[in-house]
Order: structure tokens, then C-alpha cells, then sequence
């Protein structure tokens, strides 16, 4: 059913972001993007064998948080000439990079395609030797006990958060990627969708990029979401609380860092949203909050009988038509 604000409404929602924002956001994510830069490595690619004949394939290999190996995939078309236009993708909950056989779509359109790999995750969802994963996440000291899953791994603490790792991680690699020769640095674009809108939306607010596509948006609008859904991954919050009652101040602290509306609210790339009015995994009011504090060239498709799975490939040809645009593909 659609449980939310009626779309009217929707379209009009903007929470006030005070009780939401932590006050010393900017320079926590200052401190945090300088340390992971000072700590970075060069970035690998190493050509990958596949039976795709179209396409070329690279191992990719990056520093995030910490200095600590991230990996990826690149694909790009085959005997491409100029620098190419870069789409980068961000996955969903529980999700690793896979297989490069699993992520045809965006090269065959003729972008160069970056699928990052979520480090802890993985075993979800997708194929790949040992599972879909081949980043691990090692856990900081003071990270403290958890419910299964990631999102309250280190939820006492910003410091600790596993959000804070793995948004970094993203940041680190959009911007090792700009040097990268056959890349052409003014057509870059991020995309995802739930836990990887969350992760766009977080990128767009610290990068110049050309575009981004944020779809059905996790850990956005939490305090409000938090009490919307009995679904996970927000209702590991609720778990977590219903086990810690006296840390739902630190909890929801630590949240303030890392939620979508403020990056939204920063964000420096026209983009391209959307949302399900019957989505009960991320509420489409958190989606259209995040949308209406997006300062820039925007818009948003709404499917009014989706669940999470959002507009599916109808929209994902939404996007490539938005996308090319955008990077000026075909021109």
C-alpha cells in the first residue's frame, strides 16, 4: 500500500535539516577525506580475463579509508579512441562488485562503467568466487558490540561508524579516477541505487561531477525513516535500540553524519531521482526530502505501485538518456 505522505505532500516536503545535521559535519568530513588522502596508494588496474569480446575488462584495485585495498571493476568499450565518459556505480545492501559479467549495461552504451566493491558486504547477494564480495572491512578499536548487518557497526561513535569507511571509500575512488588517462575528468557520473544512492548522494556533495542518478535512497531522512518501516536495514537501528535503550542519543548522533539530506543539500551535480510510493524499505518521503534540498538542476520520476525495485529497466533507460546527455555520449 502506499503508506506515506500522500504525493501532494511529498512533493512538497522539506524537513528542516536542525536535529538533523551535526553541527560540525563540514569539518568532520574535512578531517576525514584529508586523512584517507594523506594515506592513499596508487590506483591498479590489471587486465581481466572474460569471454565478453566487446568489451574490455580491468581489475580494479584502490586506496579508501584508511589506506586499506578496495576493489572494483572497469569496463569500457572495446578499441574505444577519445577519453571516454565515466559512469560510477555504487551497490546496494549486502551486495559486492560480483562478476564483471553481471554489469554489461553502461559500457555497451558507450560510457566507461566503475562498479565499486562495498567492503564488508558481499555475501548478500551476486556471484563471484567465495561470494559477491572481494573487499574485506576491518573494524576500527572502540567499534563495539552490533546487530547483524553493517548499520550499527560503530554506531556509538562517527569515528566508527562502518558508513564513514565505506563513503569514504567512494569518494577516494571518484577522485583516483580522474587520472586515469582514457578517462575524461569533465564527464564523470555517479549513480546507485538504496544503500548505493545513499552513496551517490554522499559523492555529489564532495566532487565536481557532470551528473548523478540516486535512486530510492537509504540512510536518508533517518530519524523519520527509522519510525516508517519494520523493514531492514533500518529496523537494525531498532533492533540495536530495543537491546541498548539508553544509546538512542549517541545513535542518532552518530547518524547525523552520514545522512542523505545533507549531503543532498550540497550536492554540486545536476541529478536525476526517483522513488516508489509503495517502497517500505526507504520511505518515499526520505527520497523527495532529499530531492526538494538538492540546490541544483534536478528531477524526479515517481512510480506510483513499485515497491523497492523502484522503475526497474524502464528507468534504468531513463537514465541512460539523462546520462548521455549529460556526458554528451553520441555527440
Amino acid at each position: 500500500m502506499q503508506f506515506d505522505l500522500p504525493l501532494e505532500e511529498l512533493k512538497d516536503y522539506r524537513p528542516d535539516l536542525a536535529g538533523i545535521e551535526a553541527a560540525d559535519f563540514d569539518a568532520f568530513w574535512a578531517r576525514t577525506l584529508d586523512a584517507a588522502e594523506a594515506q592513499k596508494a596508487p590506483l591498479k588496474l590489471e587486465p581481466a580475463p572474460s569471454p565478453l569480446t566487446h568489451l574490455d575488462v580491468f581489475d580494479l584495485t584502490f586506496s579508501g579509508f584508511g589506506g586499506a585495498p578496495v576493489k572494483g571493476w572497469l569496463m569500457r568499450p572495446k578499441d574505444a579512441g577519445a577519453p571516454l565518459p565515466l559512469v560510477v556505480e555504487f551497490l546496494g545492501y549486502g551486495g559486492g562488485r560480483g562478476r564483471a559479467e553481471e554489469h554489461l549495461f553502461w559500457a555497451n552504451v558507450g560510457f566507461a562503467h566503475v562498479v565499486m566493491d562495498n567492503r564488508g558486504q558481499g555475501s548478500g547477494w551476486g556471484g563471484g568466487p567465495g561470494g559477491a564480495g572481494a573487499t574485506g572491512d576491518e573494524a576500527p578499536p572502540g567499534d563495539g558490540p552490533h546487530v547483524p548487518g553493517m548499520v550499527t557497526r560503530g554506531i556509538l561513535r562517527p569515528e566508527t561508524s562502518y558508513f564513514r569507511r565505506l563513503f569514504t571509500d567512494a569518494v577516494r575512488l571518484v577522485r583516483d579516477l580522474e587520472n586515469v588517462p582514457f578517462l575524461d575528468p569533465a564527464r564523470r557520473a555517479v549513480l546507485g541505487a538504496s544503500q548505493g544512492g545513499a552513496i551517490a548522494q554522499a559523492v555529489s556533495a564532495f566532487e565536481t561531477l557532470a551528473a548523478a542518478c540516486i535512486d530510492v535512497p537509504f540512510l536518508t531522512n533517518v530519524p523519520r525513516s527509522v519510525t516508517l518501516t519494520d523493514d531492514d536495514p533500518y529496523f537494525e537501528i531498532v533492533r540495536y535500540l530495543r537491546a541498548h535503550r539508553t544509546a538512542e542519543r549517541a545513535v542518532f548522533e552518530t547518524l547525523s553524519y552520514f545522512d542523505g539530506l545533507s549531503f543532498a543539500a550540497r550536492a554540486k551535480a545536476p541529478a536525476l531521482y526517483s522513488v516508489a510510493l509503495m517502497d517500505t524499505v526507504c520511505p518515499p518521503s526520505s527520497g523527495f526530502a532529499a530531492y526538494n534540498h538538492h540546490p541544483g538542476l534536478k528531477d524526479i520520476a515517481v512510480y506510483p505501485f513499485a515497491h523497492h525495485e523502484g522503475g526497474g529497466i524502464d528507468h534504468r533507460l531513463s537514465q541512460a538518456g539523462f546520462l548521455m546527455e549529460r556526458l554528451a555520449v553520441g555527440d
